[in-house]
């Protein structure tokens, strides 16, 4: 990725290498709490790098739920939130000590019914503990671990964004000239 601009009040661009290490960070943060957890559960889309990571670090299997909130008057307010029946879970199932992992806690609401539906639906959890990088100022629910807070709730530029306006038939433009502007 080229150059990436400053960082504002309003705006936080976040470059590969700085996406990766935050994450580091944040598996660094759970592993120096001390607290043992047996498997991981990420919420798609946006958690699904940050625990595919954690879970090679850990060495423990890794849950995806898939959750989506569809959004009402052009994005302004959130709609219902939709939670995926079912988990896929590379061994097993969830129960135990469980991190929860996703990329941000922004108003919190997603996050919260989450937790209510994991501990409802998996009465063998034990505990759950939740981790994302970053930690919106406004959101109601508080993460376990967090690498960032942001109390001026900026709009988040992950780097996997420039993959939401590309599609098949630009890749080999995209690939021989570099990102069309």
């Amino acid at each position: 990725m080229g150059n990436i601009p400053p960082s504002t009040d309003k705006d936080l661009w976040v470059s590969w290498d700085q996406y990766h290490g935050l994450i580091e960070q944040l598996a660094l943060q759970v592993y120096e709490s001390g607290w043992k957890f047996e498997k991981i559960v990420c919420l798609a889309r946006g958690g699904v790098r940050v625990g595919d990571i954690l879970s090679r670090i850990y060495d423990v299997p890794l849950g995806v739920l898939a959750t989506s909130s569809y959004r009402e008057a052009a994005g302004t307010q959130q709609g219902v939130l939709d939670i995926a029946q079912f988990i896929t879970i590379t061994k097993g199932t969830l129960e135990g000590p469980v991190l929860m992992i996703d990329d941000m806690v922004d108003t919190g609401n997603t996050f919260i019914k989450v937790r209510e539906h994991l501990m409802k639906q998996f009465p063998g959890i034990t505990e759950l503990r939740t981790g994302v990088i970053w930690w919106k100022g406004h959101s109601k629910a508080t993460p376990d671990y967090y690498v960032q807070k942001l109390p001026t709730n900026p709009w988040i530029h992950q780097p996997f964004e420039d993959y939401d306006s590309l599609r098949p038939h630009q890749l080999e433009a995209w690939m021989r000239k570099g990102k069309p502007s």
